[in-house]
């Protein structure tokens, strides 16, 4: 059985690669990880972790600590290492092999895996690695298919992961010196401003710059560094410089399991929630078909939505054909999806009992306030009402086969919308502007809008699974055309 193996830059994101159907996930800790911008972990929330691993039992977690550790940095590791073994970690992610015996004396149980940083992608470095006492290999991003056949073969009792989605590095196995140059932030410290991405306007009469960039002469201008040349070299089946197409092997999970992948694993540390719970999900179900659980027809609408995830033009990278990988891509990721919240626990009866009657209390103290008003102050009061109707808003009302639930809302969500729900085993729920309302859970009235930092419950007549997230229409979106994140 493939181990579907999901990214997670905070404890909400290993939660939802959890509850989206991941075995393992793999997390950075703040210092030692090659996505510092990620969120990652820190402080006290090695407790949370615990908590998540008793409430999924059987799933695994995967630390990544494959920066290139300078003597600083191995001084600050062995400073901290009470902070690590506070972790439920089950493996380590390193590239530094100058780590390995200082992982293997103090963290004796926990699995060590070779880093993709360290650009494996041969029988011989698998069998060295064994011989350290690895229990797998990240393979390099570069290896083919027919290569991993052969490396299983040569070493059946190594356990062989390989990325199947997400972004993809121009540099070999990400070892991207670009960003150091230009930003000054290494990629290999963790800092990666992903300049391979920016929008670049080659400086050359665009008939000719082929044969300009064989010479080494050409150069790339980006829109928004006037004056910043970058050379740019054109060689046997590649360019030096731009951006990589994102990588997508779902379509192919069977040839990656009969070439001896133990694990398949998704990019994206540093993306979104939405991210990391629909392409978890996708990759499940697409498994699950793969492994008899469920049929091909089921799980197709699941594979779909990754159309609904921000996303680049894709490929195969190097599994079949090199030279499907060396074609580039410009530009941001877009997706015509907003998250607008993440649902968290319904309500219990006697607590949806209690919002409603504090919206009958609210409801009753206005009215009283009201009487006791001079006719005068009364009138103008109900005027501002009508003029201002968030100031008065009508109490919630009991309705026979409806809940609550908790939610936490990430962007603007308005009474009239078309939202949908999206859940671990359900595709999508449109939901009516007449199914769902959103009510004040202090006050237990209705609200107009919520946005990010309101408190509030979802009252809706749909019933939720758990892990569900709302979305809604980005109305911004246009199909085909990529827009400017503004980096």
């Amino acid at each position: 059985m493939i181990e579907l193996l999901s990214p997670a830059g905070n404890v909400e994101k290993l939660y939802y690669a959890y509850a989206y159907g991941a075995d393992a996930a793999y997390i950075g800790l703040k210092r030692f990880s090659l996505r510092v911008k990620a969120d990652n972990f820190y402080e006290d929330e090695y407790k949370k972790v615990i908590e998540l691993k008793k409430q999924f039992p059987g799933k695994r977690l995967h630390c990544a600590l494959n920066i290139s550790f300078h003597n600083r940095d191995i001084d600050n590791f062995l400073a901290n290492l009470d902070y690590f073994k506070a972790y439920p970690i089950d493996a380590f992610i390193v590239q530094d092999i100058g780590m390995v015996p200082i992982l293997q004396k103090h963290f004796p149980n926990v699995e060590l895996h070779v880093s993709t940083q360290a650009s494996c992608v041969n029988r011989e470095a698998v069998k060295m690695y064994k011989s350290m006492g690895f229990k797998r290999v990240v393979l390099g991003r570069e290896v083919t298919l027919k290569e991993i056949r052969e490396i299983k073969d040569a070493v059946p009792d190594v356990e062989l992961e390989a990325f199947a989605h997400g972004a993809m590095c121009i540099a070999y196995a990400g070892r991207c010196l670009m960003s150091a140059y230009l930003t000054a932030r290494s990629a290999q410290a963790g800092a990666c401003s992903h300049t391979c991405r920016w929008d670049f306007d080659v400086l050359a009469d665009s008939s000719k710059a082929k044969q300009i960039a064989e010479t080494g002469a050409l150069v790339l201008e980006e829109k928004k560094r006037p004056g910043e040349y970058f050379p740019v070299y054109e060689g046997d089946d590649f360019t030096a410089v731009l951006s990589s197409k994102d990588l997508r092997m779902i379509e192919h999970l069977e040839d990656m399991k009969k070439a001896g992948v133990d694990s398949i694993k998704i990019e994206g540390r540093m993306k979104s929630v939405y991210y990391v719970a629909l392409v978890t999900r996708a990759y499940r179900k697409a498994l699950d078909a793969l492994e008899g659980k469920i049929s091909d027809v089921e799980a197709a609408p699941f594979i779909e939505e990754l159309e609904n995830v921000s996303h680049r033009e894709s490929s195969t990278g190097f599994y079949y054909n090199p030279a499907e990988a060396n074609k580039t891509v410009s530009g941001a990721t877009d997706s015509r999806y907003i998250l607008a919240a993440e649902i968290g626990g319904r309500l219990t009866e006697q607590e949806m009992n209690e919002v409603l009657q504090r919206g009958a209390a609210h409801e009753e103290a206005v009215a009283r306030e009201l009487q006791e008003m001079h006719p005068a102050a009364r009138e103008a009061r109900l005027k501002d009402f009508e003029m201002h109707p968030d100031r008065n808003p009508p109490r919630a009302l009991a309705t026979d086969g409806w809940a609550m639930y908790r939610i936490k809302p990430l962007n603007m969500i308005k009474a009239g919308d078309e939202i949908e729900f999206v859940s671990p085993d359900v595709v999508a729920t449109k939901a009516a502007a007449s199914e769902w309302t959103l009510v004040d859970p202090e006050e237990g009235t209705v609200k107009n809008w919520v946005c990010d930092g309101h408190d509030c419950v979802l009252y809706t007549k749909i019933s939720l699974q758990e892990g569900a997230l709302l979305r809604i229409e980005d109305p911004d979106y246009v199909p085909g055309r990529i827009r400017d994140s503004g980096r």
